[in-house]
């Protein structure tokens, strides 16, 4: 058996050059992209899939900003404005436990083209990153395959949002891998029709679930005790009998999380019930074995809701997300690498580029932001060393891991994206390179974009 082969050389057309390619258009890098175009930069939107939002679309994560409560301080910019575009299209409703809304994944996918198409961002669906192009120490700009054929985009600045840092690990700076035995699980997330909404609602009333409900099944959560007595949508009960009763096999005791949007439609939407421990969101294998386990498990979570939930008896599968969802992979080794301490003490940089909320979601950690506090965001976090003309946006910023726990959510992602996209576009205006542009320049531009940087 051959266990490589030598691939011939070729010549690859250059489909578009450009100042600035954003690869993988999630929160991070929608944001990235609306902002360095409305900085005034040529702006290059890459994505694999056929439309943009990642998570809110591809994945199925609705819940954009679902920590909100009457005492939390945020950023806005861009990631406000996600929210507002969603309400006025009517693609977004109320969301159950805080003061925000939940984001229609299929709405959202016109939202994302019409934000792409009023900035005039060159949006290029269908396309996988395979490489980088590279002089030296400097990234040039990608290559991509899709149905097309193989393309390169040359740029002056490129900006990495693939989430598990594709590029910056492929460009030679040095990552972090999560060790398999510690990252968050994945979720594949699903959407539901018939439900009956009133009668659902009732036993909700009747059994109101709480955010200390949380710990259950091999599931333990760190509070800090002013979250434990709140409402949350959270389905656990129905699961622990299934398991009692032999419906779930006894192992599968991570099956449980939350519910979202109950629609008078019946529909019930953004489903996070399935948490799958141990997939590796860089390997392909793994991803598929995942993706298939947990459909799998949905289906069990949808037999089970039949049997024990008032409202679901007519219970059926709407969709799946087109994608596991990945929290935790790669993040870059950054020229600063935020720290627990940041996030747990409102950590404050002189290169902000917009706040945070005190918000902790992740390796057994809770913590919602009720009390009015929260932390900045560097600009020096998204910065890899020893690559040029590369910065990297969304969850794979540097970090450690309760850091991450709080920088992977899609509002902070936003918040990092945007930043990153006026650095880039500020970067080519003064021919400067990225870890030596204004600071003073790029909060001032941050704030002209309706940030809040301190």
């Amino acid at each position: 058996m051959v266990a490589e082969i030598l691939e011939p050389a070729r010549k690859t057309p250059v489909a578009l050059e450009t100042d600035v390619v954003v690869v993988g258009s999630g929160p991070g890098g929608l944001a990235a992209a609306l902002a360095a175009a409305r900085c005034g930069a040529k702006v290059v939107l890459v994505e694999r899939f056929g439309c943009f939002g990642g998570n809110i679309t591809v994945v199925g994560v609705e819940g954009f900003a679902w920590y909100r409560h009457e005492q939390t301080v945020e950023a806005n910019g861009i990631g406000r404005e996600f929210e507002e575009r969603a309400k006025a299209m009517g693609a977004a409703v109320p969301e159950s436990q805080s003061l925000s809304y939940e984001l229609d994944s299929e709405g959202f996918k016109l939202v994302a083209d019409k934000l792409v198409g009023e900035a005039g961002v060159v949006p290029m669906l269908h396309r996988q990153f395979v490489a980088p192009i590279m002089e030296g120490t400097e990234v040039r700009g990608i290559i991509v395959e899709s149905k097309s054929g193989r393309e390169a985009i040359l740029a002056k600045r490129v900006i990495d949002a693939t989430g598990d840092a594709d590029i910056a690990h492929r460009a030679g700076a040095p990552t972090i891998k999560t060790p398999i035995e510690e990252t968050q699980a994945a979720s594949v997330m699903f959407h539901l029709a018939g439900v009956d909404k009133e009668k659902f609602m009732q036993g909700v009333a009747a059994d109101p679930q709480t955010y200390k409900d949380w710990s259950s099944g091999e599931w333990q959560v760190e509070t800090d005790g002013k979250e434990d007595d709140m409402f949350s949508p959270f389905l656990g009960k129905p699961f622990e009998q299934a398991i009692r009763d032999g419906l779930i096999p006894a192992d599968l005791n991570t099956i449980g999380g939350t519910w979202g949007a109950v629609h008078d439609s019946g529909e019930m939407t953004y489903m996070n019930l399935i948490h799958l421990a141990g997939c590796d969101g860089t390997d392909a294998d793994s991803l598929t074995q995942f993706e298939i386990e947990g459909r799998r498990q949905a289906m069990l979570a949808i037999e089970a809701l039949r049997h024990y939930t008032a409202g679901c008896e007519g219970v059926r599968l709407r969709n799946f997300g087109m994608s596991i969802g990945i929290r935790d992979s790669r993040k870059i080794d950054a020229l600063y690498n935020m720290t627990e301490q940041d996030v747990r003490q409102q950590g404050r940089f002189d290169d902000s580029v917009g706040i945070y909320p005190e918000f902790i979601d992740g390796y057994g950690i809770l913590i919602l932001p009720t009390t009015g506090r929260y932390m900045q965001i560097p600009y020096r976090a998204m910065i890899p060393q020893n690559v040029e003309n590369l910065l990297v946006a969304g969850r794979a910023i540097g970090g450690d891991r309760v850091a991450h726990a709080a920088t992977r959510n899609m509002a902070c992602c936003a918040v990092a994206g945007q930043g990153a996209g006026i650095a880039a576009a500020l970067s080519v205006r003064s021919g400067c390179a990225l870890r030596d542009i204004d600071i003073g320049a790029l909060q001032a531009e941050l704030q002209r974009q309706g940030v809040r940087i301190d």
